[in-house]
């Protein structure tokens, strides 16, 4: 099947060059022109896609060589893009950086030359004048699969720092430039540890954050050029994903944290539950009192639970709730800030100490440095929730926790099930919590399921076979 979709891909120089910023403006502006924009945020992010999915009105998926392939990639971009008059792709880190040093695995570029996305090249131009042309050359030099179509200058001095980068580029015969922004045109958009929180943790600012950033692209980016560059994408060559399997005549009611404390999960994995026979049910287990009615599974995903310790420590109706969904067989899955959640109780940077679940026989702490970053592979040691023994799932961690040490008396039943091991197989460790008498798997990694539908398959299975509860 061959699809027309214009798209670009808005790329960076490097890390911190604007890319985000760039993204949020231009999905601004040419929603306000009336356009439909599908957004995309290459990588494992879960913070940047809740900006875009505030300022285009649609959801945000991300999209990631390394975690979920080409086939995955393809297939999610054609399936959400095709109604839209224009896909506007953030990418991550600098162009070309990803998962190796010597691919393109992992990288914007990467996808870029799946998709056949023509690169928006954002560059911090600072104290720069002709050498933005080399720098412009030795990207659009680089890869022969990736294309730059049009350069954005940000930080730009003035207008008379403007025409000399322009100058520059145009008599090297190099991409044009399609833009200037000035030093601190774009609004500053609020942050914590992870990176920028949540378009919802900040909701009050939202509506004039996301009307500040179309107000700089309508006045510093030739907006006709870069549409003109989206239209001038090739036609792509895509297959029509074919339909999961329904796993029974009776939809599963997976139960999932959501609010302010959880909030990190992949909106692909949701709709491909859902064309599988999958209710999904959102609660809060900050302000709800009870957990929805009739669900198979609970699923606790990552988050910010640590922010809110005291609230998610006194709403003791749910934490009964939850307990005794556990105690009872439900089955349940927590993701890294899940997985703090389901311990004994967590310990904050300010040694304050909060009781929470007690179904994970240990408590976490929170530290001041990073404990992880980075994708990883997981190997299943047994058969679990996700697959049977022997499946591998890729995934990623990002945490500046950890589970202190268990006591051994209170293992009985647990096994850790995941050999984890480090892209590059350097480091191989035992990981995922699992108990399989009570059907509860925790642990740091964030899994990519979506792209794994023998994974989502078994999981619906054992739902219909058993009629489980899920926490991720």
């Amino acid at each position: 099947m061959t699809e027309k979709i214009p798209r670009i891909l808005v790329a960076g120089a490097n890390s911190g060059s604007g890319k985000t910023s760039l993204s949020l403006a231009l999905t601004a502006a040419l929603r306000r022109r009336g356009l439909k924009v599908q957004t995309f945020k290459v990588g494992p992010d879960y913070l940047d896609p809740t900006w875009l999915t505030a300022a285009s009105g649609r959801p945000c998926y991300n999209l990631d060589g390394w975690m979920s392939g080409r086939k995955h990639v393809e297939n999610l971009f054609s399936r959400t893009a095709r109604d839209a008059d224009i896909a506007v792709i953030e990418g991550v880190m600098g162009l070309f950086d990803g998962a190796d040093a010597d691919t393109l695995s992992g990288s914007s570029a990467e996808i870029a030359g799946w998709l056949s996305a023509p690169v928006l090249l954002v560059v911090n131009t600072h104290g720069m004048a002709r050498s933005i042309a080399p720098i412009a050359a030795g990207f659009a030099g680089f890869d022969e699969t990736v294309r730059i179509g049009g350069i954005v200058a940000n930080q730009c001095g003035s207008e008379k720092h403007k025409i000399i980068l322009e100058t520059a580029l145009k008599t090297a015969d190099l991409p044009a430039l399609l833009g200037g922004i000035p030093r601190g045109d774009f609004p500053e958009l609020p942050s914590r540890h992870l990176g920028l929180v949540t378009a919802g943790s900040a909701e009050n600012c939202v509506p004039a954050v996301i009307d500040a950033f179309a107000d700089a692209a309508e006045k510093h980016l030739d907006l006709d050029g870069v549409i003109n560059m989206a239209r001038g994408a090739s036609s792509l060559a895509l297959e029509t994903p074919a339909k999961g399997k329904t796993a029974s005549k009776k939809p599963i009611r997976l139960a999932v944290a959501r609010d302010e404390a959880f909030h990190f999960y992949y909106q692909d994995l949701f709709d491909e539950l859902r064309m599988r026979g999958c209710n999904i049910d959102f609660f809060s287990p900050i302000r709800d009192k009870t957990l929805p009615p009739g669900i198979d599974a609970l699923y606790l995903g990552g988050g910010y639970p640590e922010a809110y310790a005291r609230e998610l420590s006194e709403n003791e109706s749910m934490r009964r709730g939850i307990q005794k969904f556990s105690n009872t067989g439900g089955p349940v899955y927590a993701e890294c800030g899940g997985l703090i959640y389901l311990s004994k109780a967590i310990i904050t940077r300010e040694g304050d100490r909060y009781p929470l679940l007690g179904i994970l026989p240990g408590e976490t702490r929170m530290l001041e440095k990073r404990k992880r970053l980075g994708y990883v592979e997981v190997t299943l040691r047994e058969d679990t929730l996700w697959g049977i023994a022997g499946a591998r799932i890729r995934g990623h961690e990002f945490h500046y926790s950890e589970l202190l040490p268990m006591d051994p008396r209170d293992l009985d039943g647990w096994a850790s099930v995941y050999e984890m091991s480090t892209r590059n197989k350097t480091n191989i460790s035992p990981e995922g919590f699992f108990h399989a008498g009570r059907r509860v798997l925790a642990s740091y990694v964030h899994l990519h399921l979506a792209s794994r539908p023998e994974a989502l398959e078994c999981f619906l299975e054992n739902c219909a076979k058993n009629r489980f509860f899920l926490i991720g």
